[in-house]
């Protein structure tokens, strides 16, 4: 039998991966009878950690919240898993430096078999580069702001903003819902109640104003936020809007994009619109090229000149070929 003090500590790290467990569960757990269980749950109390109990035949225990913090006890998988993800997050802009330290805590704190284990995985691999899809840098998010918009979105209290785009700010108020995570960027997708309209806002493009707005009851999203997220921002959300007429019916362009890329409407003559955008001209200008499909440009101007700048320069490319 395990020594009571690492049953102890086994014992209450079972109690934080779970609600609720029953006498039996957790003796066949730790290989011990129901009466050792009930004397450790007793030493669990004496050191301070809040046990209740419910009796009866559907009778259980829980830890309860208050009195002391109790110690994060994490199996192998879990530790690695969470040095793992925090090493991810020091390469999202924003987190560089709370992600580090995170990491170097926890790295402290890990007995030495783990902390080797975690210390093979790190010089084993290497990231590659993490904007390989936009020449356009990532925007830094401050924790602090997403920290305050879950605030609201967990107590239903309204957001007051600065909204800052195309160099214009503008006050929006609305009601905070969900904060998604898309494309390196985080959106919070609010309600405004004055015109009962959802929409996605760009948290790095928000100045919150404090205090926030007023308490709302929370009414029921129009479908999958995410979903609205992803439609929204292909058709409002980028730095660059596009709107390109493909030469080619809408089921056949649909079949070739992925959903996150536009929005596609349906001409007559066997043609359809395509709606998309991007951080930049550039990645606009990839993305068209990769469709694979005749196309005329109905907007943004400034794209029409970046696609004749590219052609051009392709045409310089072409080796032997008489201009």
């Amino acid at each position: 039998m395990k020594k009571t003090s690492g049953r102890v500590l086994e014992l209450l790290g079972l109690l934080q991966t779970r609600a609720e467990w029953t006498a039996p569960e957790l003796a066949a757990r730790l290989g011990v009878t129901d009466r050792t269980v009930r004397n450790d749950m007793g030493r669990l109390r004496e050191l301070g950690y809040p046990i209740e109990a419910e009796r009866g035949r559907a009778g259980h225990y829980r830890l309860g919240t208050g009195a002391k913090l109790p110690p994060l006890l994490l199996d192998d998988e879990e530790a690695v898993a969470v040095a793992v993800g925090l090493r991810t997050v020091t390469g999202v802009a924003g987190f560089e430096d709370s992600g580090g330290r995170a990491l170097i805590k926890l790295e402290h704190v890990l007995p030495d078999r783990l902390r080797r284990h975690i210390a093979s995985l790190r010089d084993a691999t290497e990231a590659g580069p993490a904007n390989t899809d936009s020449n356009v840098e990532d925007p830094a998010v401050d924790p602090g702001v997403l920290t305050e918009i879950a605030a609201a979105i967990r107590d239903r209290r309204g957001l007051r903003a600065f909204l800052r785009h195309d160099e214009v700010d503008e006050r929006v108020e609305f009601e905070p819902y969900r904060l998604v995570a898309w494309q390196r960027r985080w959106f919070v997708v609010g309600r405004d109640a004055a015109t009962d309209t959802w929409a996605p806002y760009r948290v790095d493009w928000l100045t919150l104003r404090l205090p926030g707005g007023r308490s709302f009851t929370p009414s029921a999203p129009p479908g999958e936020l995410t979903e609205l997220v992803v439609r929204e921002v292909a058709r409002t959300g980028w730095a660059v809007h596009a709107r390109l007429v493909i030469d080619a019916p809408a089921e056949e362009v649909l079949a070739r994009i992925n959903p996150a890329v536009g929005v596609v409407e349906t001409r007559s003559e066997g043609r359809c619109v395509l709606v998309t955008g991007g951080d930049s001209l550039e990645v606009v200008a990839v993305w068209i090229g990769m469709l694979g499909l005749d196309f005329t440009v109905e907007s943004p101007p400034a794209l029409v000149d970046h696609l004749r700048v590219l052609a051009e320069r392709y045409s310089r490319a072409l080796v032997g070929e008489e201009t």
